[in-house]
């Protein structure tokens, strides 16, 4: 479930058909990408661009990702990606999501991704004090 003490983005797209399986439903592995996408939504409507924080000489590596699958999503249906950060650390950053039907409202999909940041040499360090602080901004904010 979405918290209610911060702030927490929306984007909302339909599942295309190359989402789905011959069923029509959603693939569980889609659901990944409307978290990234999520995440990436998430980034810039906060002031931090995850593409330029690339840039800067970062990334953050996937060290966990979990998706409870609730209520199956279909092609063409409009779906809402909901993102909010459940934990920021030193190092690690952790994003939760919610993937919504749009018109109903119902939650069909929860789940989070653990980030680890590293530098393009592939080793861990902290997250950027600037990034940090952007961040650090959504955990507060209403």
């Amino acid at each position: 479930m979405a918290p209610t003490d911060r702030f927490i983005s929306e984007t909302i797209f339909h599942v295309r058909y190359a989402e789905t399986d011959a069923m029509g439903i959603t693939h569980h592995s889609a659901y990944i990408i409307f978290f990234e996408e999520a995440r990436s939504h998430y980034s810039r409507v906060v002031g931090a661009s995850y593409a330029d924080f690339e840039r800067s000489g970062y990334w953050l590596t996937v060290a966990e990702v979990h998706a409870r699958y609730i209520v199956p999503t279909r092609y063409a249906q409009p779906i809402t990606a909901r993102c909010w950060i459940k934990d920021l650390k030193s190092r690690t950053v952790t994003f939760g999501y919610e993937i919504v039907d749009t018109e109903s409202g119902q939650v069909c999909v929860t789940g989070y991704s653990r980030h680890v940041c590293i530098n393009h040499a592939g080793q861990v360090c902290k997250l950027p004090a600037s990034w940090a602080t952007i961040m650090q901004h959504g955990l507060s904010q209403l």
